[in-house]
């Protein structure tokens, strides 16, 4: 398997767990008790948990992500027209969800940082995990989209 399929598998199943996760939230603040701890978790303010139609909205951005990742990388066939696939239509879909994930990572720590309303144990998981995490996601997804294995170029 080459690098660019390594990647596209890694950075597709890890953005279909998180959607995956983002899906439940709908229904559930697992695997947090409460959506008092969920708030000031994941959320970091506010007086409740986020709009189920929120969570479903990020869940299928999130889906939809993981599925051209993977089809860039060749690990799933490419869907739709094969004019649109010529088109780029794929690629400029990764190279999207890659430019998301990077600003999302990069300017997590100032947005949310210590001078944002967000509560401390956000601010402090936010700096150790979800920053960096939608770092290695978005400089994969952009590997994938800038050296994708050409499976859409028909």
């Amino acid at each position: 398997m080459d690098a660019v399929k390594a990647a596209g598998g890694v950075v597709s199943a890890g953005l279909a767990v998180t959607g995956a996760l983002h899906a439940v939230w709908t229904v559930t603040p697992w695997p947090l008790r409460t959506p008092e701890e969920f708030v000031d978790t994941v959320v970091g303010a506010g007086e409740g948990p986020p709009p189920p139609s929120a969570c479903l909205v990020v869940a299928g951005l999130l889906g939809t992500a993981s599925y051209l990742v993977a089809a860039e990388a060749g690990l799933l066939p490419a869907a739709g027209p094969r004019g649109l696939r010529r088109a780029g239509l794929q690629r400029a879909g990764v190279r999207t969800a890659a430019g998301v994930l990077l600003a999302r990572g990069l300017t997590g720590p100032v947005v949310f940082g210590r001078l944002s309303e967000r509560s401390a144990r956000f601010r402090r998981l936010n700096l150790r995990y979800y920053s960096p995490l939608c770092v290695a996601l978005g400089a994969g997804a952009a590997a994938v989209g800038w050296r994708g294995s050409s499976a859409t170029d028909c």
